[in-house]
C-alpha cells in the first residue's frame, strides 16, 4: 500500500506562492475497536502519511508519533477552552504536558485551539482569543513560536453570503471576536483554519449546485459558476468556499493571512435520505481534492497559492452518533482496509492504497442502457479500443450483452489511458472497481490473467502513426433503430469524454 500524502507544513507570515501545499488527515477515535497508538502510525508509515491533526492531544498517541517525522497539529478539546481562555497558568501547564513534554522527539507544527467555537460553542466566543494567546505566550516562553502555530478551525458557515465569492463576508454578530482573532493570526504568521464541506453545501442547495461541481468534475466553460464582480470562474465548490474566506478577510482589512482547510472529505455510505454518499463519489471527491490540493492549483482568487488540507478522515467512525453518513468518511475501516482505492494517476505523484494497483472500468449497475450503448460505441469508435474481441466467436462475447460488451469497453479505454483522472466516467455511466471483471477465457486489460502476468493494455491502442483508416469501426450492439441516433450522439460526445 502506498498513499503519498506531501508535502511542508504551512508556516507562513502572509499569502505567499512560494510553498508547496500538503494534504495530511484527521484521526478521530469514536471507534468501537480502536486500533492502538502504535497500529495508527504503522498504518500512517505505511501509507506514507506525513501530517496529521488530532482532536486531542492523547500521550500514548504522542509517544507512538515520535522519531517518525509526522508532522502533527494536537487540539485543545472544547470542553476544555472555558479553563484555558480564563487561565493564563491554565494555558501554560497544557502546553507543558502536551507540547513541551513531547517535542522534538515528536514533531508538534500546530495547535487547534478548539472546533468551530462560534457555532458549537457560543458561550465560549469571548474567551476563544485569550486561550489563543495563553497558549502563544507559553510557546513563546519555551522558544517554540516559531516551530509551532497556534489557530482555530472554523465552520464554513460563519461566511454569509459564500455566492459570488467577492460578496462573501463573516457573521457580523462575531466581528468583535473575529476582527481581533485575524489580527493575532497575522502577527504570530499564523493561519486561518476552515472546514470545507462541499456535501453539505451540495445537499442543501436542493439541487442549485450541480453534483459535478460538487466532486470537482470537468465542467464546460458554459457551465462554469462565474462570479459577476470579479469575472473568476469556478469549476468548484471547494475554491469557491475558500475564496469566500478570503474575500470576507479582506471585507475586515486582511489580506495576507493564508487558509488551511482543516477538514474536508465526503461520506462513503449513508441513510435512504442522503443518496449521494457513495464509495464512488466519495472516491470521486477525495481523489480530486488531493490531485488539486498537490498540483498547487490554488484557487481562481489565489492561483498557486497553497491550500494545504487534512482530509476527513482516516477511519471510518462506527460509533459516531447522527446519520448512517456520519460513521462513513473514513478512508480506511479499523482494520486498515482501505474503504476505497484512490485514484489519482497521472497526477504529477501517484496516490493509491493499493499496492498492485488492481482497478479496472466497469458499466454502472443500474446504467441507462441507451447511454451505456452511446459510450460503447464511442469506446470502440473515437476512443479507439479494440473491440474486435467481442464479435461473436471471440473469447469476450459471452454475455452477448450491452452491459457486459461496455464493461470491457470501457475498462480497455481505461487502463489504456493509464488509468488517468476522468477517464472512467462516460457520462456517468461507469464506475471504478477493484474486482477484476475477467471471466472464463475473458481476459481484460489489466488483469494477471490466468498465468498471474499483467495483459499489456498499450497493444490495444494503434500506433501513433495510425492512419484514420487504421481506426477500428464503431462497435455496433444491436441493429435496432436506436443504433443510428446513438451513434451519431457517441460522436458528438467525443469530444467530452476525451
Amino acid at each position: 500500500m502506498a498513499v503519498l500524502f506531501l508535502l511542508f507544513l504551512l508556516v507562513v507570515s502572509g499569502v505567499s506562492a512560494d510553498e508547496d501545499a500538503f494534504i495530511g488527515v484527521n484521526i478521530g477515535t469514536a471507534l468501537s475497536d480502536m486500533p492502538n497508538p502504535t497500529q495508527v502510525v504503522a498504518l500512517l508509515k505505511a501509507q506514507n502519511i506525513r501530517h496529521v491533526r488530532l482532536y486531542d492531544a492523547d500521550r500514548a498517541m504522542l509517544l507512538a508519533l515520535a522519531n517518525t517525522g509526522i508532522r502533527v497539529t494536537v487540539s485543545v478539546p472544547n470542553e476544555q477552552l472555558l479553563g484555558i481562555g480564563q487561565s493564563n497558568a491554565t494555558a501554560a501547564n497544557w502546553v507543558s504536558r502536551n507540547v513541551i513534554a513531547h517535542v522534538p522527539a515528536t514533531n508538534i507544527t500546530g495547535i487547534a485551539v478548539g472546533s468551530e467555537v462560534l457555532t458549537t460553542l457560543p458561550n465560549a466566543a469571548p474567551v476563544l482569543l485569550s486561550a489563543l494567546k495563553f497558549i502563544h505566550s507559553a510557546l513563546v516562553a519555551s522558544n517554540l513560536d516559531d516551530q509551532i502555530k497556534v489557530s482555530t478551525p472554523h465552520s464554513s458557515s460563519i461566511i454569509l453570503d459564500s455566492f459570488p465569492p467577492s460578496q462573501a463576508f463573516f457573521n457580523r454578530t462575531w466581528d468583535p471576536v473575529m476582527v481581533p482573532l485575524i489580527k493575532f493570526l497575522q502577527s504570530t504568521g499564523s493561519y486561518f483554519m476552515l472546514n470545507v464541506y462541499p456535501y453539505y453545501d451540495y445537499m442543501q442547495s436542493n439541487g442549485v449546485i450541480p453534483l459535478d461541481y460538487a466532486l470537482f468534475r470537468p465542467l464546460p466553460p458554459n457551465k462554469e459558476a462565474v462570479d459577476a464582480n470579479t469575472l473568476l470562474h469556478y469549476t468548484n465548490v471547494f475554491d469557491a468556499i475558500v475564496d469566500a474566506a478570503y474575500f470576507a478577510m479582506s471585507y475586515i482589512n486582511f489580506t495576507n493571512v493564508p487558509i488551511v482547510v482543516t477538514e474536508s472529505g465526503w461520506p462513503s455510505k449513508g441513510d435512504s435520505s442522503e443518496p449521494d454518499a457513495t464509495v464512488e463519489n466519495a472516491n470521486t471527491y477525495n481523489s480530486n481534492l488531493i490531485r488539486h490540493v498537490l498540483n498547487n492549483t490554488g484557487t481562481p482568487k489565489h492561483p498557486g497559492i497553497a491550500v494545504s488540507t487534512y482530509i476527513y478522515e482516516l477511519y471510518n467512525e462506527d460509533i459516531r452518533p447522527g446519520p448512517v453518513s456520519e460513521k462513513n468518511w473514513g478512508l480506511f475501516d479499523s482494520n486498515g482496509v482501505p474503504v476505497y482505492i484512490l485514484h489519482l494517476t497521472g497526477a504529477g505523484t501517484v496516490l493509491a492504497n493499493d499496492t498492485t494497483n488492481q482497478t479496472f472500468c466497469v458499466a454502472k449497475e443500474g446504467a441507462d442502457p441507451k447511454m451505456l450503448q452511446a459510450a460503447l460505441d464511442w469506446a470502440c469508435g473515437p476512443g479507439r479500443v479494440d473491440c474486435s474481441i467481442l464479435l461473436q466467436g471471440q473469447p469476450c462475447n459471452e454475455p452477448d450483452n450491452v452491459v457486459a460488451h461496455s464493461t470491457y469497453a470501457f475498462n480497455a479505454y481505461f487502463q489504456r489511458m493509464a488509468k488517468s483522472p476522468g477517464t472512467c466516467d462516460f457520462k456517468g455511466v461507469a464506475t471504478i472497481t477493484t474486482t477484476d471483471p475477467s471471466h472464463g477465457s475473458c481476459i481484460f486489460p489489466g488483469s494477471a490473467g490466468r498465468n498471474g502476468t499483467f495483459t499489456n493494455t498499450t497493444s490495444l491502442a494503434p500506433s501513433s502513426n495510425s492512419t484514420s483508416s487504421d481506426s477500428p469501426p464503431l462497435y455496433l450492439y444491436s441493429a435496432s433503430s436506436f443504433t443510428i441516433p446513438v451513434i451519431m450522439a457517441a460522436l458528438l460526445m467525443s469530444a467530452v469524454f476525451l
